[in-house]
């Protein structure tokens, strides 16, 4: 089969990018002709001044990408397309001319955009559905991505003409959530409910499984406000100093985290920035469990699914996918989200209980293998693939 891969990163690295990669690996390893069309958020710094405002138009549609996409189809003849992002240099006009070319498109829903501007659902410290519920215009009315009226302006138009000309219903054969609970809000956000599959992340190659019970806590993520280390810091402070913590990311909120940090005498807390994924893996693999705190609704965190591999359970908060994901009592433990009280109780219990601990580990190992290895998703993949080709 030939397959059209396709992605815009953002300038932040993220967990988007690692999935596009492996699928693309694991496609490559299984024998297929695997095309690559990738754009950068990295391009738009090139645009200076009045130019900033082109931004906006190609935001909304991009035509150098429409036409140089009618180009590489007609050359190509793609079987499939899968796109995973197109925000921002891409634009949705790629849909209208795999429409017009007659070839099936795949889109995997990494993030909320076509559902929320902001992408996350989240605004002001909490969740946030006032853009299912009510309007887009909620969005621009709290200036909810970067915080900026105008931008935000432009993105809730970018959803709502393309919502109006029926790109999301005519131009997409099949959707990919990666959970039950996002399929459940993008079909309750009005993408046809028909047309959407679940697929979750995968973790490839295996990482290998510790043998060693770990000796310290661990945080991995983007330091930002939806993922709430803040939690994380309040629990600590009222652990004291005998269980140790390692913050592996980077983002807007690291100063400040680090500053508070000092302020309350965490000398058992570990900033690291961001690692390579590599070393980041190793860290997991080492640690006695992983810590996520987050309190948006994540699609399908990657670093979930390699705590997994790595037979690392996770303590999580109780909301969303992270629910579906980790079983309490099985391969992790729930806290109530944003209470540091509760996440610090369960920390306690998890340290003082090794033996149930790695008992979860393993269990979470078992979910992993079962569930989340590039052998498991293959399959899924092909038959969404079929299925987007059948109903073309």
């Amino acid at each position: 089969m030939k397959i059209l891969l396709v992605h815009n990163t953002y300038q932040q690295p993220g967990g988007e990018d690692v999935v596009f990669d492996q699928e693309r690996r694991m496609l490559e390893n299984a024998g297929h002709q695997v095309l690559v069309y990738r754009r950068s958020n990295w391009e738009a710094d090139e645009y200076q001044g009045l130019q900033r405002f082109s931004l906006a138009k190609r935001t909304l549609w991009a035509s150098d990408t429409r036409r140089d996409f009618r180009r590489l189809l007609r050359d190509e003849k793609p079987d499939v397309v899968h796109v995973h992002n197109t925000f921002l240099m891409i634009s949705p006009s790629l849909y209208s001319a795999c429409y017009e070319a007659r070839i099936p498109v795949v889109q995997t829903l990494h993030n909320y955009r076509l559902l929320c501007p902001g992408a996350t659902l989240f605004r002001d410290g909490r969740v946030c559905e006032e853009c299912i519920e009510s309007s887009l215009l909620r969005s621009v009315q709290h200036a909810c991505y970067h915080n900026s009226h105008l931008t935000t302006g432009v993105l809730a138009l970018m959803v709502a003409i393309h919502r109006l000309r029926g790109t999301w219903e005519r131009e997409i054969s099949c959707y990919v959530a990666l959970t039950e609970f996002s399929r459940a809000k993008f079909i309750e956000g009005g993408l046809p409910s028909e047309r959407i599959v679940v697929k979750p992340n995968f973790v490839d190659p295996d990482p290998d499984a510790r043998t060693g019970d770990g000796d310290y806590a661990l945080f991995v993520g983007r330091l930002s406000p939806e993922k709430r280390v803040s939690t994380v810091l309040a629990a600590w402070k009222r652990l004291g100093s005998h269980i140790p913590i390692r913050v592996i990311g980077g983002g807007p909120d690291r100063q400040q985290l680090e500053q508070q940090a000092r302020l309350d005498h965490l000398s058992n807390v570990k900033f690291e920035g961001q690692l390579p994924r590599e070393q980041t893996l190793v860290a997991i693999n080492n640690a006695r469990f992983l810590v996520f705190s987050s309190e948006w609704y994540e699609n399908f965190p990657v670093t979930i699914a390699e705590a997994f591999a790595c037979r690392t359970p996770v303590i999580t908060s109780a909301m969303g996918a992270m629910q579906e994901i980790v079983a309490h009592g099985r391969t992790g433990l729930h806290f109530a989200p944003g209470d540091p009280a509760d996440l610090a109780e369960k920390v306690e219990w998890a340290w003082a209980h090794p033996d149930e601990i790695r008992a979860m580990g393993q269990a979470a190992r078992r979910e992993y293998e079962e569930k989340y290895t590039a052998e498991k998703n293959y399959p899924m993949l092909m038959s969404i693939y079929q299925k987007a080709i059948e109903s073309r």
